[in-house]
């Protein structure tokens, strides 16, 4: 589990629309029998935390209303996104509809 202080973002992000910011979970370091596995080799996490969500998209004249919220941890595409530096924080900003699951 990530420490206290990497849940928390140190400025404000607020997403337009329907899309949602999140903060990637960092992997612990992993040795796989005797080898060691360095930052580079390893894929980009695919889970996070939602530390911000837009107020949902037009459609017909309405706005739909996010499913996300706050403080969920979620699991998203690899490659989806747009990935932004907040502050010395790496965040992923991402549509609502690229997060493919909540976990817990």
């Amino acid at each position: 589990m990530a420490p206290a202080t990497k849940s928390k973002i140190k400025g404000k992000v607020q997403p337009l629309a329907d899309r949602v910011v999140i903060l990637p979970l960092e992997d612990t370091e992993e040795m796989r029998g005797a080898l060691y596995i360095p930052d580079t080799a390893k894929e980009k996490p695919q889970q996070g935390k939602v530390v911000a969500v837009g107020p949902g998209r037009f459609e017909k004249g309405e706005r739909v209303p996010m499913d996300l919220k706050t403080g969920q941890t979620v699991l998203y595409g690899k490659y989806s996104g747009a990935e932004v530096t907040v502050n010395d924080q790496e965040l992923l900003i991402i549509k609502e509809s690229d997060v493919l699951a909540v976990i817990g």
